[in-house]
């Protein structure tokens, strides 16, 4: 960087006390009170009123003439205000427990359970799946005549073409149950073992597929 430009001749600085920034934050913000005329509002205080604090029930009074619901008072008083303030002053016991009551949902309005439902959903569900007779689609049956009759068949699982091939060479359907695919294995381990083929190599691997076809139905979570 260059600090001999001639660029940073032509840039200026206000000096920190015309800028307003001389002195603490404290001191900013009593000469800014200042400037506008606000006097403390403590009993017999002439400092200046810097610094902001609720009225209790005020309801709007005026305070040293002006109206409004807060008052001003300089530093040490602010502080004595802090330490003795109670924002339940004035309030009855019914006041007081209704706003901590409203306090648990953040003093956001709430109603009851169907207050603001859509007409007709207090009627229950009518013939055709229809809600105060207001028709409405049933995707999965759960109202309506599906639910009076009773529990309906599940839903088909959708196979994978592995395990679709599987299936065939148990000789099963993709409907098979778990234990339709149980007792077809053991059928098959029972016909295909070399023992009962006198040795056969084609029975041998026949047998062969139909464990690896079991293997692989049990391992990918089919059953």
């Amino acid at each position: 960087m260059n600090l001999s430009s001639k660029y940073f001749d032509s840039i200026r600085i206000a000096p920190r006390k015309q800028r307003g920034l001389e002195g603490t934050a404290e001191a900013r913000e009593a000469q800014k009170a200042k400037a506008n005329q606000r006097p403390c509002d403590w009993d017999g205080c002439k400092g200046v009123g810097a610094h902001r604090a609720p009225v209790p029930g005020s309801g709007g009074q005026e305070l040293n003439g002006r109206e409004g619901t807060f008052r001003w008072f300089c530093a040490p008083h602010i502080r004595e205000f802090n330490q003795n303030y109670n924002f339940f002053q004035g309030m009855t016991d019914a006041e007081v427990a209704k706003f901590q009551r409203e306090g648990l949902t953040g003093h956001r309005p709430t109603w009851g359970l169907g207050v603001n439902a859509a007409p007709g959903y207090s009627q229950g569900f009518g013939p055709n799946k229809k809600r105060g007779g207001a028709a409405f689609r049933d995707s999965f049956g759960l109202f309506g005549d599906a639910a009076a009759s009773g529990p309906e068949a599940p839903a088909r699982r959708k196979t994978k073409p592995l395990q679709h091939q599987a299936l065939q060479t148990l000789g099963l359907e993709d409907t098979a149950s778990l234990n339709e695919i149980k007792s077809r294995y053991k059928e098959l381990v029972k016909k295909h073992h070399p023992d009962a083929n006198g040795g056969d190599r084609s029975a041998e691997e026949r047998l062969r597929k139909v464990i690896q076809a079991y293997d692989y139905l049990r391992k990918s979570g089919f059953f």
